[in-house]
């Protein structure tokens, strides 16, 4: 009876202690999968750091099997804009940051402009390898980049190309133009730090205070001026029909002063026009009283 019991004891101790190791051998199993298995997300890229330095393959979307020896870190792919504004709290920086540059006419203006600029992403290791985390944080990089590449290649380019340019058509007539020349100019020189320039937005332009003061003023004498031109040109039309109308007056005297003239000589050489002209003025009817020829002789031609 004991070595039965014995024997039970044992076989159901055979039974129990795989199925312990099988558990802890599962788990292990899963911690070991979970540790290597990498996820990178769709606005991410993977650069794997190995004990023998930085793996120039970045790990793009999807999941990844990295060895526990390995460490992933992130980079940010997406889009980042850089603002320099004269407005305060606008930009970048708290205090007013807009970009002044010279025009080809020694005038200086101010920009408000916003760059917007990513890194390659087949290019996160190099990135990761050669730029300054300035902050410690995972951002770190890229304020080391706005700071000290997209900030002094953005100045030197507007400095550059706005010298090209008069006041009038920085501030109008080539904006556009302006704008395309800098997008230009900053992908040709940020390229070797492996970033790409997607827009460059020239938002505001203006002059600084003592020259718009002076714009100003000028608009306004020219405005001046402009009124003067039409008050003197008002008055060129109003002589100018005023001696029309003194020409008319004078030529319509000299016909009437002409024809009673031409009607006396006429009436001279022959008094009977006189009853002719009364005959053509005469209405049929006749007169109420009609004196004679002289000599105090009424009738009455009223009858009744």
């Amino acid at each position: 009876m004991t070595n039965g019991r014995e024997t039970g004891a044992t076989t159901k101790r055979k039974i129990v202690l795989p199925f312990h190791k099988f558990a802890l051998g599962l788990g292990a199993f899963t911690f070991f999968i979970t540790t290597i298995i990498v996820r990178i997300g769709a606005q991410d890229a993977g650069v794997m750091v190995t004990p023998s330095g930085v793996d120039e393959n970045e790990l793009h979307t999807g999941w990844h099997i990295v060895m526990p020896w390995n460490t992933i870190y992130i980079m940010d792919k997406t889009v980042w804009v850089y603002t320099c504004a004269n407005s305060t709290k606008e930009g970048a920086k708290p205090d007013a940051d807009a970009i002044w540059a010279p025009t080809k006419d020694g005038i200086k203006m101010g920009f408000d402009v916003s760059v917007s600029w990513r890194i390659v992403p087949t290019e996160a290791s190099w990135i990761y390898a050669n730029i300054s985390e300035n902050d410690g944080g995972t951002s770190g990089r890229y304020y080391w980049l706005e700071e000290n590449v997209i900030r002094p290649k953005l100045k030197s380019a507007m400095a550059l190309t706005v010298s090209n340019f008069s006041p009038i058509e920085a501030y109008s007539t080539k904006r556009q133009e302006i704008q395309d020349r800098i997008i230009a100019r900053m992908r040709e020189e940020v390229k070797g730090y492996k970033l790409i320039i997607e827009q460059v937005d020239m938002r505001e332009v203006f002059y600084n205070p003592e020259y718009e003061q002076a714009i100003n003023a000028k608009k306004l004498a020219e405005q001046e001026v402009l009124r003067l031109v039409e008050v003197t040109k008002q008055k060129e039309e109003q002589l100018k029909q005023s001696s029309i109308d003194k020409d008319i007056a004078i030529q319509q005297a000299e016909g009437e002063a002409k024809s009673l003239q031409i009607k006396g000589t006429s009436i001279a050489q022959n008094p009977k026009i006189i009853d002719l002209e009364w005959i053509n003025k005469w209405d049929g009817k006749l007169p109420t009283y009609m004196m004679g020829d002289g000599k105090g002789v009424i009738m009455n031609l009223n009858n009744k």
